[in-house]
């Protein structure tokens, strides 16, 4: 109704307005008014919903827990938070995952722009919060255009990568999206790519797929206070 008001409010001081810029100016308010009414309801329903999993703090971790929690906090930007919320309710399983995660994120033989640009595709894929929040700055950082995570982000196919960007795009893609990579697709990969490179971004793209449905199962969001990446709305 207030909508209508201010609308009309409008049209009282613009007695010369046409029906048509009205109705579009009408339109145009009333679709800013629901999504703006559509995230604060959103925002007033994650503050006041049950978390799945309570949050862990160094203080609440058993003494099978701890090892694995003050492994994180030297590496996490996020603490305990994210996947590691999860993960530490199962601490061997987690340690496991820890060390694979680390292997992955600090020794692979995928370069790291290569590396980051893999688990933004697949948190792009999964609308992950928490994976794009945490490496979105990463990525960038370690060389990845902020054009091309950009345009990842609208859910489309970056342009003006370097042929080994456009590899990864292709290869996560397929090989996610298809279940296989096709022949062209690999003779390309081939050519850039070693052996061991490109069994290291398979294991990338599969255990972030991994870490996205750990998320997904538990809901986990970005830290509080920090907004999401993905607003309502969006896709």
């Amino acid at each position: 109704m207030s909508i209508v008001c201010s609308c009309f409010n409008i049209f009282k001081y613009f007695p010369k307005m046409n029906r048509i810029t009205k109705l579009i100016l009408l339109f145009s308010m009333t679709a800013v008014y629901n999504l703006s009414h559509a995230q604060d309801t959103a925002k007033s329903a994650e503050a006041t919903k049950t978390a799945r999993f309570k949050q862990l703090s160094m203080e609440d971790l058993n003494v099978y827990q701890q090892p694995l929690g003050q492994q994180v906090m030297k590496v996490s930007s996020i603490g305990l938070g994210g996947p590691y919320n999860p993960l530490l309710r199962s601490p061997v399983m987690g340690q496991r995952m820890f060390d694979l995660l680390y292997y992955l994120r600090w020794n692979s033989s995928v370069p790291l722009r290569l590396n980051e640009f893999a688990i933004l595709i697949i948190g792009r894929q999964w609308r992950s919060q928490v994976e794009w929040f945490a490496h979105a700055p990463l990525a960038i950082k370690a060389g990845l255009s902020p054009d091309i995570v950009a345009t990842l982000k609208t859910q489309k196919r970056p342009e003006k990568m370097a042929e080994d960007e456009a590899l990864v795009y292709d290869f996560v893609t397929e090989l996610t999206q298809n279940k296989s990579v096709s022949e062209a697709t690999f003779a390309r990969a081939r050519k850039v790519f070693s052996e061991q490179q490109l069994v290291d971004l398979t294991t990338i793209t599969g255990t972030y797929v991994t870490v996205a449905m750990l998320l997904a199962m538990a809901d986990e969001g970005v830290p509080p206070g920090k907004e999401p990446p993905f607003k309502v709305g969006e896709p």
